[in-house]
């Protein structure tokens, strides 16, 4: 199954032109997101959804993530946010307390340490192409080794192939599959931090 998926991942990559762009993750706030924040990070998510709709993508195509699901990652504390001059560029939920859906997974994980999961990760339209996806993906990894977390998880669908594209770069492995509340199947990934 791992073997097969890599596979098809591969030869798909190969004919598509996607970069993965390094950037010192220094030149970046990343904060936790605060409610004044809440209109931009929708906008930025609006544009990733619209993204992946023009890719023939089926993530976010079915009202997922909605306006609720940035409320209350920011009311719980789960909402980050990078930004360059006061200016939100990036969003995502970086989450401590655990994902119920990954303890149901079709393959195995690397460890069974404590995690990081990240979810919604969006970039505003005017940052693609320069590192802010790999940047915000960095600073989760120092957020989580600061609080002595060694295991960072995330799950994405079949064709993000962006996605892919940057897990494979940062060396995350291939770990399975799982399903999401909504009964979706996404391909799970871990990287031991």
């Amino acid at each position: 199954m791992v073997a097969s998926f890599l596979a098809t991942l591969a030869m798909t990559m190969r004919h598509i032109n996607i970069t993965v762009v390094f950037v010192s993750s220094m030149d970046y706030l990343f904060r936790k997101a605060k409610q004044p924040d809440a209109e931009r990070i929708w906008q930025i998510i609006m544009q990733a959804k619209e993204q992946m709709r023009r890719m023939n993508s089926r993530q976010w195509q079915d009202g997922y993530p909605a306006v609720e699901n940035i409320a209350n990652d920011i009311e719980n504390g789960y909402g980050y946010v990078l930004c360059q001059e006061d200016r939100v560029i990036a969003y995502g939920a970086v989450i401590f307390d655990g994902e119920p859906t990954y303890n149901n997974i079709q393959g195995k994980w690397l460890t069974d340490l404590p995690y990081v999961v990240l979810h919604r990760l969006a970039v505003a339209d005017e940052m693609k192409n320069r590192g802010v996806a790999t940047a915000f993906m960095q600073k989760v990894m120092e957020l989580a080794k600061q609080k002595g977390i060694g295991s960072f998880r995330i799950d994405t669908n079949f064709d993000n192939l962006y996605m892919h594209k940057m897990l494979y770069a940062l060396d995350f492995t291939y770990c399975g599959e799982i399903f999401t509340a909504r009964n979706q199947q996404r391909n799970a990934y871990e990287k031991v931090l």
